[in-house]
């Protein structure tokens, strides 16, 4: 008997997910829990295993395409066994004679451009060619929004549909821009103390010394260890740090928790861990999300100042650059000293300039004391 096997939600909050590889067959055997389908979803790439072992009937998407949480994923059945999708008691009859329907149509000349007049009259106001654009209507025709877009090139363009990763980080920042009023500050802090330290650590990632330095100071300015709810503000008493880690899917955050439960060779291990699994799409969606604070060391990518957008749920982010020589007065004398460009943003309905500030020379002077 055929049985039929929705997507599930393997996330929190999941809605869909992009197929990326199928491991068996239609027609093939599959084993109960043998790998069935490699599906990307928003935070991570996973194998979906099968709940049930027989033939494999239907896949409900194939390889690049998008299914939505609940969405019939795949259907096993027994050897010799068929199966057809049951259409809708409710189901609409095909209604014929609609403008899409090209049975009765008149047969497309040769070399024709597909195009409705209002589009022909837009692609005209605009100056492009319709015959260099590819249609993304039905039947291939050209649409107000291919003509649109063929005006702000001049030369050949290829389309790439986001993946869930980098459409998720696209709706945080864009949600973090339009919600919450920016306002970045600047400094520098002197590098070798932090270099220093990390030489006589081993070479511990930058990482989990600007944690160690950030901890006590967001202990003395809760306002950055915080968010809004409302008309409140509500200060996070524990401290989950999330740093920025730089994948091939994107920018993601990892979540250090309870950071200051943990030692410099604890703390180590888990920023290195989080890093990896980051990297590789093995994060757990829990580990992705939910900090209180964030640190983005844009050094690591040879980025000096920034303008940081402050994660969503959060009223601060600490930027790090790249640490280079600069002239600096020390005891009236001009000297060559390596620096690191601080970045600061904040949700300015929270905090002010003046504290912004303050947070800042708190975070430069524990850089130095380290």
């Amino acid at each position: 008997m055929a049985q039929e096997f929705h997507l599930p939600d393997i996330g929190e909050g999941l809605t869909e997910a992009v197929v990326v590889a199928w491991h068996v067959a239609v027609g093939e055997a599959v084993s109960l829990d043998e790998p069935l389908v490699e599906v990307e979803t928003d935070k991570a790439v996973v194998d979906i295993p099968s709940p049930f072992a027989g033939i494999l009937l239907h896949r409900g998407a194939e390889a690049g395409e998008t299914i939505e949480v609940d969405a019939l994923l795949a259907v096993v059945g027994e050897p010799g066994e068929t199966w057809t999708a049951p259409l809708p008691e409710d189901a609409p009859a095909p209604i014929v004679g609609t403008l899409e329907d090209r049975s009765t149509a008149a047969p497309l000349v040769a070399g024709a451009v597909e195009a409705l007049p209002l589009v022909r009259r837009l692609a005209a106001e605009l100056g492009v060619d319709l015959s260099t654009v590819g249609g993304t209507g039905a039947f291939g025709r050209i649409t107000a929004d291919d003509v649109r877009a063929a005006a702000t090139t001049s030369g050949p363009v290829r389309r790439e549909r986001m993946s869930p990763t980098r459409r998720t980080i696209a709706e945080h920042l864009s949600r973090s821009w339009r919600e919450i009023p920016h306002v970045t500050t600047y400094g520098e802090a002197a590098a070798a103390p932090l270099f220093a330290e990390r030489e006589r650590a081993g070479g511990v990632p930058l990482e989990v010394l600007l944690i160690e330095a950030v901890l006590p100071v967001l202990g003395r300015f809760p306002d950055f260890n915080a968010s809004i709810s409302g008309d409140e503000v509500v200060h996070k008493l524990f401290y989950d740090i999330g740093f920025a880690v730089d994948t091939p899917q994107g920018l993601l955050v990892a979540v250090v928790r309870d950071a200051p439960a943990l030692d410099r060779e604890a703390l180590t291990a888990e920023v290195l861990r989080l890093a990896a699994a980051a990297r590789a799409q093995e994060a757990m969606p829990s580990e992705l999300r939910g900090q209180t604070f964030t640190l983005s060391n844009i050094g690591a990518v040879g980025g000096r100042y920034g303008t940081p957008i402050v994660p969503y749920g959060t009223t601060a982010i600490l930027s790090v650059g790249r640490a280079e020589e600069r002239a600096v007065v020390r005891d009236g004398a001009i000297v060559a000293e390596r620096e690191l460009p601080l970045s600061l943003s904040y949700d300015h309905r929270v905090v002010d300039g003046a504290k912004g500030r303050a947070f800042l020379a708190a975070v430069i002077d524990a850089l130095g004391a380290l």
